[in-house]
Formats: C-alpha cells, sequence, structure tokens
C-alpha cells in the first residue's frame, strides 16, 4: 500500500523531504506533482524502477525517460547542448517543457533511447519538485503519469492513490498541481521538432 504524503506546496517540510528521499534511495518509486500534472519518479540508475514504471504504463523500451533536473547547469551535465539549443532551452526552463537531446555519459544506458541514445529532460516549475532534488542531488529520473485507460495526466492525488496504491511506494499530494502534460520538443535531429503539444507554448520552437 502506497504512502501517502501530503505536503506544504510552497514550504514543503523538510522532515517528509528527507523520507520520501530515502525511500527513494530505496529503489522506491513516487508519484508526485509537477506544473504538468503527475509524474512517476525513481532514482537514477534504478532499473527495477524502470521496469516498474514500464509495467504501470505499459511502455516498451523506446520510451523516453525525462530526467527531472533541478536546474539548468545540472541538465547540462546530460545531455549535449549546442549554441542554439542552449538559448533556446535556456529561455523556456524551468516551465512545462520536456526536451529530448542526446545524452551524455552521464544517463546509464538502460534509461536512454536504444538507437537514438536521447534522452528527455526538464526542469519544473514547483517548489516540492525543487525540494526534492535539492536534497535527492542528482536529478529524478520520471515519467509523465498517463495510463492507457486514462487519457489525461492525473491531478489529485487521492485519485493516484486510489488508483496505483499497490503500484507504488508513495504519492505526494501538495494541492493543486498543473492539468495539462509538458509540450515535448525533439532535438535529437539538430532542429527542434514539437512531437506533443501540452502546456507549454509550442509557437517558440515551430
Amino acid at each position: 500500500m502506497a504512502r501517502y504524503v501530503d505536503i506544504h506546496p510552497t514550504d514543503p517540510q523538510p522532515r517528509l523531504i528527507a523520507q520520501l528521499v530515502a525511500l527513494l534511495h530505496d529503489d522506491g518509486i513516487v508519484a508526485y506533482p509537477t506544473d504538468s500534472g503527475y509524474a512517476l519518479g525513481v532514482q537514477l540508475g534504478s532499473s527495477s524502477g524502470l521496469e516498474r514504471i514500464r509495467q504501470i504504463r505499459h511502455l516498451d523500451d523506446k520510451h523516453h525517460f525525462t530526467l527531472m533536473c533541478k536546474d539548468f547547469a545540472q541538465l547540462g551535465q546530460f545531455v549535449y547542448l549546442d549554441n542554439a539549443e542552449f538559448r533556446a532551452i535556456k529561455a523556456a526552463t524551468p516551465g512545462p517543457y520536456t526536451f529530448i537531446l542526446r545524452a551524455t555519459s552521464e544517463v546509464p544506458k538502460r534509461m536512454a533511447h536504444p538507437k537514438k541514445k536521447t534522452v528527455g529532460v526538464r526542469i519544473a516549475e514547483n517548489r516540492v519538485v525543487q525540494a526534492l532534488l535539492a536534497e535527492l542531488g542528482e536529478p529524478l529520473v520520471s515519467s509523465t503519469l498517463l495510463l492507457p485507460d486514462h487519457p489525461d495526466v492525473f491531478t489529485d492525488g487521492w485519485e493516484v492513490k486510489e488508483t496505483l496504491d499497490h503500484l507504488v511506494d508513495a504519492v505526494v499530494d501538495a494541492g493543486e498541481c498543473g492539468t495539462e502534460a509538458t509540450t515535448v520538443v525533439d532535438w535529437s535531429s539538430g532542429q527542434p521538432e514539437v512531437v506533443r503539444v501540452g502546456a507549454g507554448d509550442p509557437s517558440r520552437f515551430a
């Protein structure tokens, strides 16, 4: 049964944040709110966590997992950026965008795209997420909580708990969160291609 963790949205309690990070270090999986609905998160390098997310979401091995990064400096450790990509992505973060870019050697091979060697990255504008990442000290491997029989993102903590109670280890509730998934921009070809229109304005990458 998943632990239900009620956290203050603008002043997250350090004790609760530390408990969630301890759970992640113990190979746990956390459902947490972002500025674009709920996401599933596991510790970087957790092979069992990735497989559990694939099972929950019915994903194949070509799915792009996302590294939820604390800031742009951390993001730059895990993906290659040329000058144009740097400027465009820096201007759009933090925000409801996911960017698919070429992965550096810091990204575990099991979570990069098997053929393209790419990975998703994003920086969320959410204080609970920022507190989690600060305590964790590394990106959180994430995937938007979208299910085959539930086409919209989850936005309510109790609904997440009722749906995934025996599939995740903790559900974080911080009140209101985003109601639309991120806009996904694929830069792997060297030019931006909007592959999913969501909460972020896609016109800046048209």
